[in-house]
């Protein structure tokens, strides 16, 4: 079995050593066994576990939400359903937060547009465009 030490682990996910062993002391990555002289040795079970925290991370988890998890985890037939609602819970978050950047970039893209045509009337000497006529239009 292949092992690594946590300046691999750190470079694979490029997250510092710090994190690393705070996400130990946090007990959301566990087991990772020790060399006579003290060094941590990661396998791949610990690299598949980082690639969910990182996931989970990204997608505006709590560190509580991920130890709730990964507690549940443990014993998923007693805790299906605290799993299920969590996940369910944080898809609804990605959700919402998919729709605030598309409102965004919708709001950019008037933007954009509106900015390009001042710049073309100003190019060719035509009057300038006025906000209020891109309110609602799609761009």
């Amino acid at each position: 079995m292949k092992t690594y030490t946590i300046k691999e682990i750190s470079a694979m996910f490029d997250l510092p050593a710090s994190t690393l062993r705070y996400y130990e002391e946090l007990g959301i990555l566990t087991h990772v066994e020790r060399t006579p002289s003290g060094q941590r040795k990661y396998s791949q079970c610990h690299i598949n576990r980082l690639k969910t925290i990182c996931c989970f991370k990204k997608t505006g988890m709590s560190i509580a939400k991920l130890q709730t998890f990964f507690a549940c985890e443990e014993d998923e037939a007693s805790h299906i359903d605290e799993i299920l609602e969590l996940l369910t819970d944080q898809k609804q978050h990605i959700l919402d937060e998919i729709a605030q950047y598309q409102a965004s970039l919708k709001h950019l893209e008037r933007k954009l547009h509106y900015y390009n045509d001042i710049k073309t009337s100003m190019e060719n000497g035509t009057p300038l465009p006025c906000w209020s006529d891109y309110k609602y239009k799609d761009f």
